[in-house]
């Protein structure tokens, strides 16, 4: 699961930035010069809230909502109840689910985020982590999108989903009840990922979980954990310890 993400700007665009740049030569002179989209900071942001975030896809990059609403949806009563089921997506069924089945096949796309947020239970309290890259400024998230047309209004929704792998030993630790983590990508896996012409075969090899070498993770104020609030504040980033937790970890 991943349902709340970080997106400081200057980190983001820098991850854009390094992905292109390691793109072979020849691929990235076909590609289009991508048009920095308008990214505000986004400290904490919840899916919930349907934000529009900065997506990389084969061809562009631009802001996309969170909550992918497919094509055949036909009411924007279903197309909005719909969304909120539909943030993640399983990378193990997504190629069989019918909001997702088309999009996996040619709508792929990447979240660049500075990173991602998770809550541990630990004797029936919950304790919110920050978790981040360990040497690169974010990660690129492994999405889908598709773009549904409101006929009742001509108006047009361009939105995505992440996808979800199984968590790797360190995302087992703190998402400790459903073990998931979002599906995270390096620049060679990303290129596949987006690519038009990789296979099917091909797609679902990547889908994998993440080396958890390549990443860190720090719990933060329980703040975080209320959603009422507004929790857009760089200093909802910051380490906050738990002497409990401390307590658990020397046994």
């Amino acid at each position: 699961m991943c349902f709340t993400v970080a997106i400081v700007r200057e980190g983001v665009l820098m991850t854009a930035e390094q992905y292109y740049n390691s793109l072979p030569a020849k691929i990235r002179k076909k590609k289009k010069n991508p048009i920095e989209p308008e990214i505000p900071n986004l400290y904490m942001v919840s899916g919930f809230a349907h934000p529009k975030l900065p997506v990389i896809t084969d061809d562009e990059f631009v802001l996309k909502e969170w909550g992918l609403i497919p094509s055949w949806v036909k009411s924007k009563e279903d197309a909005f109840d719909l969304r909120d089921k539909t943030l993640n997506a399983k990378g193990e069924t997504i190629f069989e689910k019918p909001s997702f089945s088309n999009n996996i096949l040619s709508r792929r796309c990447l979240l660049p985020v500075s990173g991602f947020f998770e809550w541990r239970d630990f004797n029936n309290n919950k304790y919110p982590y920050f978790i981040e890259p360990t040497t690169n400024p974010g990660f690129l998230l492994g999405s889908v999108f598709d773009t549904w047309l409101d006929k009742s209004t001509g108006e047009f929704y361009d939105t995505f989903s992440i996808v979800t792998t199984p968590a790797n030993p360190l995302m087992e630790m703190i998402h400790n009840t459903k073990k998931r983590m979002p599906l995270i990508l390096d620049f060679e896996a990303a290129d596949k990922w987006i690519n038009p012409l990789s296979t099917t075969e091909e797609i679902k090899s990547i889908i994998l979980p993440y080396d958890e070498n390549k990443m860190k993770a720090h719990t933060i104020s329980k703040v975080a954990s209320n959603s009422k609030i507004d929790r857009n504040y760089s200093e909802i980033l910051e380490v906050v310890n738990y002497p409990e937790l401390n307590q658990q970890s020397l046994f």
